[in-house]
Formats: structure tokens, sequence, C-alpha cells
């Protein structure tokens, strides 16, 4: 799994390697040119469906950092998922919160690689695809996946996250 990480890799991404490799997960993490900082633009960059992307999102709940990997091709309804998830109502965090929650920067939330784990939820409409790709720790890296993984990846909920 040497191969896993590149002495190249930016160090929140090295870190997000190791997590990937410790788990027995197979995708690399690797650097992109442009920016992946939004769903769009990782989509062009990767010639791949908007609804491929699975973005890390930070919300607060019940007064503790949460975390939501939703499809780019929708936006999280926070009152129904709550609701699905039994939780407090969600807000989204701050990016001075999101960096305290996971030591990356709001366009590179990494789903692993946080300083602890985040309670966590899976969108279900990344099941619609054979293979997604997450942010690997900063706006430029990214890694491939699958929904099943990122649920072993995060200890987290299956659950549609949309309306």
């Amino acid at each position: 799994m040497a191969s896993q990480e590149s002495t190249s890799l930016p160090v929140r991404s090295m870190q997000v390697a190791r997590a990937l490799a410790a788990a027995g997960i197979a995708g690399q993490v690797r650097e992109l040119t442009e920016s992946a900082r939004t769903a769009a633009e990782a989509a062009s960059a990767l010639g791949c469906d908007v609804g491929a992307i699975a973005n890390s999102l930070v919300f607060i709940s019940d007064d503790e950092p949460v975390l939501v990997m939703t499809s780019g091709r929708h936006r999280v309804d926070t009152t129904a998922l709550a609701a699905r998830w039994g939780r407090g109502r969600l807000r989204r965090a701050t990016a001075e919160q999101v960096r305290q929650a996971t030591g990356q920067a709001i366009g590179g939330v990494a789903p692993v690689g946080h300083p602890r784990a985040l309670p966590a939820v899976v969108d279900e409409a990344l099941t619609d695809y054979s293979q997604v790709w997450a942010a690997g720790g900063t706006p430029h890296t990214i890694f491939p996946t699958t929904a099943g993984e990122l649920v072993q990846l995060t200890g987290g909920l299956l659950l549609p996250v949309g309306p």
C-alpha cells in the first residue's frame, strides 16, 4: 500500500491517504491541476457526472460537528435529514468550525483524516454510481471510492439527504 502515499502530496492529503490505506481502501489520493473546491469544478476536472462527486459537508447538530457526505447533484434538506437521522436541527458549520472539527479547509474536506471521527451520514443518492469521488484533504486533491466504502470509512448511516 506504499503507493497510496506520495511525498508530493500536501500533508493533509497524506493523512487521508494513510487513513484510506489503514481501512483497506484501494483508491489513491491524487492531486488535480484544477480546483475541485466545488462539485461542479470537480466533475469538470474529472469528466464525470456532478452527482458522482461526494461532498463532505460539516454541520453542527446537538452542539457537535457532524459530517454529511452528499451527492453533488442536490443540496442537503437539513430539516428532513435531521428528522430521518433523529438529530436536532442541522446548521452549516462556519469555516473555523470546519477546520477545528476536521483539520481541513472548506472545499477540501475529506471523509477521513480528522482529529476524531464525526457522526456521519452518507447520501443514498451516491449508490447510483459505481464510482464516486471524494476530496482528499485539500481543494486540489481527490480519491475514487464507492458509497459503501464511504459508509465503512466514516462509520456513517446511509440515508437520503435531499428533499
